[in-house]
């Protein structure tokens, strides 16, 4: 039986956006179409725990379904992997609950199954956020207060890059940033398997401008039809990395 692809846009921002369409009805759009939305608000080392700037970070992964977390910038790397992995856990729950309805019934979920039955249940979840597809799309924040944040932001990547490689299922990645020079959303790193090439990308990520984080999201979501990524199902060891900064 062919497993199912799990699709995520993993958003990375420091603040509020501050142009176009509201991020949480486009993160619902996404989630409508099958695409969960996470996001990571990076702190900085004078903030406290709760900027009222970054509220929209929770309100955005809530419409999303996906899983929101603040961080400051020496833990991003850890939280990058982590958000990354509860994210496929928690949309594979929901998976399996639907199905568990329409076999017990509309009432019936998991927390209403015995331990033993529960516990089978989870491996199973856990079986298939090892061996299912998994596309995430990483929408990263380039505005000006981002600048210093950058370097860590690539060192998370790549990480996430390594600890995914374990998973049975194919990982594809890519990168975009906002706001892009002409448009919304600029293409950064197109879709490949392994994300060690964003190294020669980074330097060229030039930070400035507004934040519309909008109009990025509902960019970002039409990107997972796109032929480039049936392209690099075929070409599987050549990342193809575009320079989006000449």
């Amino acid at each position: 039986m062919k497993k199912g692809t799990l699709k995520q846009i993993l958003l990375i921002t420091d603040g509020c956006s501050n142009k176009g369409e509201d991020p949480s009805a486009t993160a619902a759009l996404a989630y409508q179409q099958g695409i969960t939305v996470n996001v990571i608000g990076i702190l900085d080392d004078d903030q406290t725990e709760d900027p009222e700037g970054l509220q929209e970070v929770e309100e955005v992964a809530s419409s999303g379904g996906g899983v929101s977390q603040l961080v400051y910038k020496q833990a991003l790397s850890q939280t990058v992997q982590m958000v990354t992995k509860q994210a496929m856990t928690q949309t594979l729950q929901g998976f399996v609950n639907k199905e568990l309805q329409q076999i017990l019934g509309p009432k019936q979920n998991m927390e209403d199954l015995d331990p033993e039955k529960r516990g089978e249940i989870m491996e199973v979840v856990e079986d298939l956020g090892e061996t299912c597809d998994l596309e995430v799309l990483v929408l990263i924040d380039t505005s000006a207060s981002m600048h210093d944040k950058l370097p860590t932001v690539k060192e998370a990547l790549i990480d996430l890059s390594i600890s995914l490689n374990a998973r049975i299922g194919r990982n594809r990645f890519c990168i975009f940033s906002f706001p892009g020079k002409r448009k919304d959303i600029q293409k950064v790193f197109d879709w490949s398997p392994k994300l060690d090439a964003v190294s020669t990308i980074f330097p060229k990520l030039s930070s400035g401008g507004i934040t519309p984080t909008g109009p990025a999201i509902r960019e970002a979501m039409y990107q997972f039809g796109k032929k480039s990524l049936l392209r690099s199902f075929r070409d599987e060891d050549e990342p193809d990395v575009e320079e989006a900064w000449h």
